[in-house]
């Protein structure tokens, strides 16, 4: 089973072939590691979300002392089925197995919860309570980044307000500068920076190529 999953090439290939073969092995020995990787990369990002999950759950009861499972299904759980409550319960339980990426991935389930609350004071201060609780060093300085530039969000749109409610629809950023509502705009920590969004300022994200966001 391992020569006939491994050897395969997704391009081409009878999918529901590849479905049965990785679902099987991962009925078989949930445990094999070669099979997890293999159903992550060519079913899950391949189109056949749920079966390459299914395998990916399997792997994480199984393998209990692996912390991958459990982040590839996060991140999976996240991006695909916009689940960011159940991603953060996974990527905690990721977060438990790991030593050195402990801190990001229990960094990642914070701010996966924090995009959940529509108010960003609420955010703010669950970030704010996260960073000031954590003993880890690690993660108090990643969750304080965040927690400055979600300030510097709050900052911006109240900014937004003042300058509408005598001006109109605010067309661009710099205008909040140059007519003196801010001394200047907010530094992001992130280096990823603001946007007017649908008339809406928002945090500038990560783009990563071949993995843009579908209209």
């Amino acid at each position: 089973m391992r020569l006939a999953t491994t050897g395969i090439n997704d391009r081409g290939t009878d999918i529901d072939y590849l479905v049965r073969a990785q679902r099987e092995v991962a009925r078989l020995n949930p445990c094999h590691e070669d099979n997890y990787y293999l159903a992550n990369g060519l079913l899950t990002w391949g189109g056949a979300v749920e079966q390459g999950n299914e395998v990916l759950r399997a792997a994480v009861e199984c393998r209990f002392w692996d912390e991958f499972p459990p982040f590839f299904y996060g991140i999976n759980l996240s991006f695909f089925q916009h689940d960011n409550e159940a991603a953060a319960r996974v990527l905690e339980i990721g977060a438990k197995r790991s030593t050195g990426n402990a801190a990001a991935m229990r960094k990642l389930a914070v701010m996966l919860r924090a995009e959940q609350l529509a108010d960003e004071h609420l955010a703010l201060n669950y970030l704010t309570q996260q960073r000031d609780s954590a003993t880890d060093q690690k993660l108090r300085d990643m969750l304080d980044k965040r927690v400055t530039r979600l300030q510097g969000l709050i900052d911006l749109r109240t900014a937004q307000h003042d300058y509408e409610a005598v001006h109109g629809p605010l067309r661009e950023l710099q205008l909040l500068v140059d007519l003196g509502i801010i001394n200047e705009l907010p530094h992001d920590p992130l280096r990823l920076g603001y946007e007017l969004r649908d008339g809406r300022i928002e945090l500038k994200k990560l783009k990563i190529a071949g993995l843009e966001e579908q209209p």
